[in-house]
């Protein structure tokens, strides 16, 4: 179980602790150096790092050549990242690792809660979330690259969507940042809907 403390003071202050919880108990792991390599939707077994800079020399030998998840929520790696060299060992510190990865996993949520059409019921809660860690395992979810596409939040205070920013051109480490499934069978467009959804109502089941 995460440290209290620890949700408190690096979680994304969108979702609630106990989701967070949630999430990282669906997710992510309970060691902060831990990490998981896929290529071809296959685990590639890799030495249990023991220190900061065992899990680094594990991310930086598979970044571009494989899918890299690392920490405690199991962040993909090479999302953002041009280069090798640009790998940090933040990547394996327990807060900047929950803070990030709470950050994009609340993006995930508003994604795939627009595309129910913002509900606001909260018996459709646990489908939306469910959805939304199955996003944030593969990467996708029906068919948009949920890491790399645009936030609804922004979209809605900017007054406009764009689609994919920020990494659309990927580089062969970012291009790892997800590739582990093949995408859900059915596309739709995740702009069809408006409305927002507090994610503070999303709490624990």
């Amino acid at each position: 179980m995460l440290d209290a403390a620890l949700i408190k003071e690096c979680a994304d202050p969108s979702l609630q602790p106990a989701l967070v919880e949630q999430f990282v108990d669906a997710a992510g792991s309970t060691d902060a150096l831990a990490v998981t390599v896929k290529s071809g939707g296959r685990v590639i077994l890799v030495p249990k790092p023991t220190s900061v800079d065992e899990a680094m020399a594990i991310v930086r030998q598979y970044s571009g050549r494989a899918v890299v998840r690392v920490g405690l929520t199991q962040y993909p790696a090479g999302l953002g990242i041009k280069d090798t060299a640009d790998l940090k060992p933040e990547l394996v510190d327990a807060c900047e690792n929950l803070r990030k990865g709470t950050a994009l996993f609340a993006k995930i949520l508003r994604i795939v809660t627009k595309w129910y059409g913002n509900p606001k019921s909260e018996d459709a809660l646990p489908q939306i979330f469910d959805d939304a860690v199955y996003a944030w395992k593969t990467g996708e979810f029906e068919g948009v690259r949920v890491f790399q596409t645009a936030d609804p939040r922004d979209e809605v205070e900017t007054g406009g969507a764009n689609g994919e920013q920020g990494d659309e051109k990927q580089s062969p480490v970012a291009e790892g940042a997800e590739r582990t499934a093949d995408p859900l069978q059915e596309k739709v467009d995740i702009g069809a809907a408006d409305m927002r959804i507090d994610l503070t109502r999303i709490g624990g089941k």
